[in-house]
């Protein structure tokens, strides 16, 4: 870790809708960020009581943070009234910043991060097959004795989302329960839906679109490490994955190549939908 030096300066206020807001001084800003470099990894935001307020990520640490004490944002003015002192770990490459970033906030639940730290995931997305031979997608609360697809906070959070998966691969909102109509779901009406739901379209066909969905939301079977620059030129960054689950980052020396070694140097972590986002969009973007 790196912290800035404490430091207490004269403090300007400007006046927003009758409310006044903390502005922060050159001075200030250049005393925060003393020896900050720009470079990639994670930063820590402090109060006066050295209480974490804020966590963030970057591929340029200092920038970030000089964005957020010049910011005219409303919630940025609040941290800027708030911070006394910064930190920063760097990580040596983007997505081992993304991860531990996650994780940070999950462990910390910093006051600043509140739309990133929602911890708990009580429901799933599962696949089962109905009596017709349709595969479906429902969202139900966490089995730890099966496998889900995704995970959400709320139900509700869940349907949404199974809402979008329906309309972006063509299915049907009733087989998937997002609908009681009796007869074809609505879709059908609107020609959304291939009438799966009234048996017009055969299993096999509708479930290759299940499949399409499905595929698209897992992460690559079988044991992979996947291997960044680290934080100095002495050692690599690794990202480690078993069997399409995430299971930790960590850092060795750049030299080896043993999977044992490699597998020492891994700090476990718990995996979430956040992280299975992170990864996804990795994996859509850098295909092994």
């Amino acid at each position: 870790y790196f912290f800035s030096p404490s430091f207490y300066l004269n403090t300007k206020y400007i006046s927003i809708f009758g409310r006044d807001f903390y502005v922060m001084t050159k001075e200030q800003i250049a005393g925060l960020l003393e020896g900050v470099p720009s470079a990639v990894g994670v930063y820590y935001i402090y109060d006066k009581h050295d209480a974490l307020i804020y966590v963030g990520k970057s591929i340029d640490i200092r920038n970030r943070l000089l964005q957020h004490f010049r910011s005219t944002d409303f919630k940025e003015r609040k941290i800027q009234g708030a911070a006394c002192r910064v930190g920063f770990e760097l990580t040596g490459h983007e997505l081992l910043a993304l991860l531990y970033e996650s994780d940070l906030i999950k462990k910390h639940q910093p006051y600043y991060n509140r739309a990133q730290r929602r911890t708990y995931y009580g429901f799933g997305l599962y696949l089962a097959v109905n009596p017709s031979g349709y595969q479906v997608l429902q969202v139900e609360t966490l089995d730890p004795e099966r496998e889900e697809l995704m995970t959400f906070s709320s139900y509700q959070e869940g349907r949404e989302q199974l809402f979008h998966i329906v309309e972006a691969y063509q299915l049907c909102q009733k087989i998937n329960k997002l609908q009681t109509y009796t007869k074809h779901c609505f879709q059908y009406m609107l020609k959304t839906c291939k009438g799966a739901c009234i048996a017009q379209e055969l299993p096999e066909d509708y479930n290759r679109r299940v499949q399409e969905f499905v595929v698209s939301s897992e992460l690559p079977l079988g044991e992979i490490f996947l291997e960044f620059l680290g934080r100095n030129p002495n050692e690599k960054g690794l990202v480690y994955l078993l069997n399409g689950r995430y299971k930790g980052f960590g850092y060795c020396n750049k030299r080896v190549s043993s999977e044992k070694k490699k597998r020492e140097a891994i700090v476990f972590k718990a995996e979430n939908r956040d992280v299975r986002r992170i990864l996804r969009r990795y994996f859509k973007l850098n295909p092994v």
